[in-house]
C-alpha cells in the first residue's frame, strides 16, 4: 500500500509539473489562449493511452499463463530497470525542463500549431500513467478483490498529495523547492529500484534460474520481521530482507556500486 501511494504521488508531480508549466505559459502568453483545449484533450489522450496500457499488461498476463511466473519477473526487473531510467533523464533534464517546454511552446504559437501542445501533454500523462503501471503491476497482480479497493485507495491518496505538493511547490521555494524535492525522491525511488530488483532475483532463485548460493545469510526477523506490516513496507521501499539470500544480496550491492558510479561520474562531467 506504501508502495502505490508513494509512486502514485512522485509520477503524478512529475506529470502536473510538465502540465503546469502549458497551463502557466497558454494563460500568461496572449498568442497561446487558443492552444488551452488541445493541452487539455492531449491530457486525456495520454491517460486513456496509460489505461490501454494496463488493459493490455492484464490481457497479456492471462494469455501468457503458463508463462506467468517469468512474464512478472520480466516486468519487474524492467520496471527496476525503468526507475534507474528515469532518475538518470531528471538528473540530466531537469535543469532545463522548463525552458525547453517554453521555447518549444513559443514555436508552436507562432505557427499556430497546438498539435505540439497536445501530444507533450498526451506523452507525459502517458509516460508518467504507463510507468506507474509497469511499477505496481507485480503489486497489482497479487492483490485480491478487498486489497484491490485498499489499493485503489491509496492512489487516490497519493494524487491527492501529488496536488497538494505541487501547490506547495508552486510557491517557490517558500515551503518546499523543486531541487530538494526531486534530490529526496530521487533517492526514494531508488531504493524502490532496488527493492523490485530483489524481487525479481527471488523470483529467478524460484524457478530454479540463480542459485540461492546461501539461504538464508542472516535472520534478522527479530530485530525487524518482513512479514509484519511494518517491515512489509520497510521490505517493498527498500528492498530489505529478514532472511536474505546471498546471490541477492550480491546483486543488490553491484546495484547500488553501478548507481554510485554512474552518478559520480555525472557530477564529475556536470
Amino acid at each position: 500500500m506504501g508502495q502505490v501511494l508513494f509512486i502514485v504521488w512522485r509520477e503524478s508531480v512529475e506529470a502536473l509539473l510538465v502540465i503546469g508549466i502549458l497551463n502557466a505559459w497558454l494563460n500568461h502568453n496572449p498568442e497561446g489562449r487558443g492552444g488551452r483545449p488541445w493541452l487539455w484533450g492531449g491530457v486525456l489522450a495520454g491517460f486513456a493511452a496509460a489505461v490501454m496500457l494496463a488493459v493490455g499488461l492484464f490481457k497479456a498476463s492471462e494469455l501468457m499463463s503458463e508463462w506467468q511466473d517469468a512474464f512478472q519477473t520480466v516486468m519487474v526487473l524492467s520496471a527496476a530497470g525503468l526507475i534507474v531510467h528515469m532518475v538518470r533523464w531528471m538528473r540530466l533534464h531537469g535543469r532545463t525542463l522548463k525552458r525547453d517546454i517554453e521555447s518549444g511552446l513559443s514555436a508552436q504559437a507562432e505557427r499556430s500549431n497546438w498539435w505540439g501542445v497536445s501530444l507533450l501533454a498526451g506523452l507525459a500523462v502517458a509516460r508518467e500513467g504507463s510507468e506507474t503501471v509497469v511499477f505496481l503491476y507485480g503489486t497489482l497482480t497479487a492483490a485480491d478483490g478487498a486489497t484491490l479497493w485498499s489499493l485503489g485507495g491509496a492512489a487516490l491518496i497519493g494524487f491527492a498529495l501529488a496536488v497538494l505538493t505541487f501547490l506547495l511547490l508552486q510557491l517557490g521555494g517558500k515551503v518546499l523547492n523543486w531541487r530538494l524535492f526531486f534530490r529526496v525522491t530521487e533517492i526514494m525511488l531508488l531504493l524502490l529500484a532496488g527493492a523490485l530488483l530483489m524481487t525479481g532475483v527471488e523470483k529467478l532463485i524460484a524457478m530454479d534460474i540463480l542459485p540461492a548460493l546461501v539461504d538464508p545469510v542472516w535472520d534478522s526477523s527479530g530485530w525487524l520481521d518482513d512479514s509484519t506490516a511494518a517491515g512489509g513496507l520497510v521490505a517493498s521501499l527498500t528492498g530489505y530482507r529478514a532472511h536474505p539470500a546471498l546471490s541477492g544480496l550480491l546483486v543488490y550491492a553491484v546495484f547500488w556500486l553501478a548507481v554510485w558510479f554512474g552518478m559520480y561520474r555525472e557530477s564529475r562531467r556536470s
